[in-house]
């Protein structure tokens, strides 16, 4: 990559949004300085010069002030050629609501005297407008969301889907969504097919990322890592398997055993930091794509071994991938206009991550585990966790990770790993209005006391009772949970069985109603009389769509919840295992089935939505696309839809 090429690698994403804050996340080639421009329509431009701000070590605390004192520009040097750049703008005149707001972007450095965004991507702005821009929406009146973006999954990849519903309302950008809510697995860590892997290692010499050393390995690094072509298809034989881990030794599929990563798709699982945040690059803008290359690996043709891949099954793969990617300047334009919050789920790490008290105490015991787990994290910050909440991560954390990046596989690498397992901020807020609350169910897990190999609560206690306290006295809230609150039953049902034989790992035993703690406290707090009369929940990893209306039992002001499930974006479940299930559900679990007294929503009365295109009995929607939400003014919903690549289906009330 040449010194005076000023790429744009990937973004402009639009983050965290309100009428006096403005957050920008992108990735460019170089270092630069930045100009942010704002042309709020019929009013004066505003123009603000933004320095780059260093990272200051010696901060012991996370700022606990308002965010109006965080710097402006601030810039993590990942690469020679990679630098990932966080915008957030304090206004000291408010924003106008409710109209259109260009923004334009100039870069400056030796190289570059102001060249601007709109020069070096020619595709960022809807036909008929000149720069990007934003709405900002005086309520959430409507909501996009989703989750399970697999690039080589063979369906339609959500967010060309919505960025086709933006450029259909181009002229109408007071009827776009207020954001797009993205509620996990935004990439897959653990679950990558081997052109992907092949075109990470060809554009990792490109960025200029450090070489990464390893402990606890049979590969020292990850210069070796990258080269070594008998890998591709079988980085099995290098991941940990920890022989004092007989409880996590299940057999999965293809009888193979994997103590810790457990996802029968490990053949090609993510390991070096480089790895993990150049797919992030890769999935979300078709920059590093240009120099990329997908050329086989010479070892596909020698491999003979049962299991590893063919030729045909790679050449699939492939074909698969370049669908991907022609739809990615799409994905790059709708999050450069609304607002994208997100939150991690298991595969933006690896699965079933932090399912049990012994898949943690296996994973985080072994340095090699931990280092993969620890790197997926660290990069999840970079790429997601920063932007939702600038606030929430110390100068003193940001310098720590900063210095990692400059010596990766050094003791501060360890160290920062270390701290971010034991981060406790990844959960977040935007005051929106209704408020939204986004939930971390993965890192603060509620240990099963009983078994160590029972699945651990979603929240533990001390997180359930900071969520009871900001939901006190709201009147409605938007609560964003990656794994859904109410779920299937029989789903669940066949959950709760494998789990009682020891099992949980074999079928994704994580929904909140695996742990009789969490699920209780949880459950308790739809009761309290102080909490939200409407609650809109959204969520996915399932990988169907569905909408329940619930409501208590026995109580005359019952609150009015809303289960919305969205998922995938780009993934589906098996075509007609769903079918069965969803059909057995319906019959097992009528609203008078006395099956519902086991369940632990039995004072609930749960009423599935009818899709659209629905006939008798479905109530589950399988196909990749985004959920649309609707709200009125009490943020109760009036419309849910899913957006499929060529219909759009409605969730109703069954007459």
């Amino acid at each position: 990559m040449q010194q005076s090429a000023l790429k744009v690698l990937a973004g402009p994403i639009l983050k965290k949004l309100s009428v006096d804050h403005v957050t920008l996340w992108l990735v460019t080639s170089q270092p630069v300085d930045l100009t942010l421009t704002l042309l709020p329509e019929g009013e004066t431009k505003r123009t603000f010069p933004l320095k780059q701000t260093p990272f200051k070590h010696n901060t012991q605390t996370r700022d606990k002030t308002s965010s109006t004192t965080l710097p402006e520009h601030r810039c993590m040097k990942v690469g020679e050629h990679l630098y990932i750049h966080l915008v957030h703008l304090s206004l000291a005149s408010p924003l106008p609501t409710d109209c259109w707001v260009g923004y334009q972007l100039a870069f400056h450095n030796e190289h570059n005297a102001g060249v601007t965004l709109t020069e070096l991507l020619s595709d960022i702005c809807y036909p008929q407008r000149d720069t990007p821009g934003f709405v900002v929406h005086t309520k959430l009146r409507k909501m996009l969301h989703g989750s399970c973006r697999k690039p080589h999954h063979d369906s339609p990849d959500g967010l060309v889907i919505a960025d086709n519903l933006l450029s259909s309302l181009q002229d109408e950008p007071l009827q776009w969504p207020s954001l797009l809510m993205m509620t996990g697995d935004q990439i897959y860590a653990d679950d990558v097919a081997t052109p992907m892997l092949a075109a990470i290692h060809s554009v990792i010499p490109t960025l200029g990322i450090d070489n990464e050393t390893f402990a606890d390995s049979t590969v020292a690094d990850s210069r070796s890592l990258h080269s070594e072509q008998a890998l591709y298809n079988h980085r099995v034989q290098i991941l940990p398997n920890d022989k004092h881990s007989q409880k996590l030794r299940i057999p999965l599929f293809k009888s193979a055993e994997k103590p810790v990563f457990t996802t029968v798709h490990a053949n090609n699982h993510l390991v070096s930091f480089a790895e993990v945040i150049t797919m992030y690059l890769l999935c979300w803008s078709p920059q590093c794509w240009e120099n990329a290359s997908t050329e086989k690996p010479q070892s596909i043709d020698k491999q003979s071994a049962t299991g590893a891949q063919t030729v045909d099954e790679y050449q699939n793969e492939l074909t698969l991938i370049e669908q991907f990617v022609s739809g990615l300047s799409q994905a790059r334009r709708v999050m450069a206009h609304l607002p994208c919050p997100m939150m991690f789920d298991d595969h933006d790490v690896t699965d079933d991550w932090n399912l049990t008290a012994d898949w943690e105490q296996t994973a985080y015991g072994n340095d090699f585990s931990r280092r993969i787990i620890g790197n997926a994290l660290m990069a999840y910050l970079l790429c997601q966790g920063w932007g939702n909440s600038p606030h929430s991560f110390s100068d003193k954390l940001l310098s720590k990770v900063q210095t990692s990046l400059n010596d990766l596989g050094c003791a501060e690498h360890d160290d920062t790993i270390s701290e971010l397992l034991e981060f406790e901020q990844w959960h977040y807020q935007w005051p929106t209005s209704p408020k939204l609350l986004v939930l971390d169910t993965r890192t603060q897990r509620w240990w099963s006391e009983s078994n160590a190999n029972k699945p651990s609560g979603l929240m533990d206690w001390e997180s359930l009772t900071e969520l009871q306290q900001a939901l006190i006295n709201e009147p409605a809230v938007v609560l964003v949970s990656p794994a859904p609150i109410f779920g299937v039953k029989l789903i669940e049902a066949i959950q709760r069985v494998f789990t009682r034989i020891g099992k949980p790992l074999m079928v994704d035993a994580e929904n909140w109603m695996a742990h009789p703690g969490s699920a209780n406290y949880l459950l308790n707090l739809f009761t309290h009389r102080k909490t939200p009369q409407n609650f809109v929940i959204l969520s996915g990893d399932v990988h169907y769509s569905y909408a329940y209306h619930v409501k208590l039992k026995r109580r005359r002001n019952s609150p009015d919840i809303w289960q919305i499930t969205s998922s995938g974006l780009r993934n589906t479940f098996p075509e007609g295992l769903l079918n069965w299930l969803d059909r057995l559900n319906r019959w097992l679990y009528a609203p008078y089935s006395p099956l519902n007294i086991f369940t632990k929503r039995r004072n609930m009365r749960v009423t599935p939505l009818k899709p659209s295109h629905a006939s008798a009995g479905e109530r589950l929607v399988n196909g990749s696309g985004v959920g649309l939400v609707e709200l009125d003014n009490e943020g109760k919903p009036i419309q849910i839809s899913q957006l499929l690549a060529d219909e759009k289906i409605h969730f109703e009330h069954d007459d």
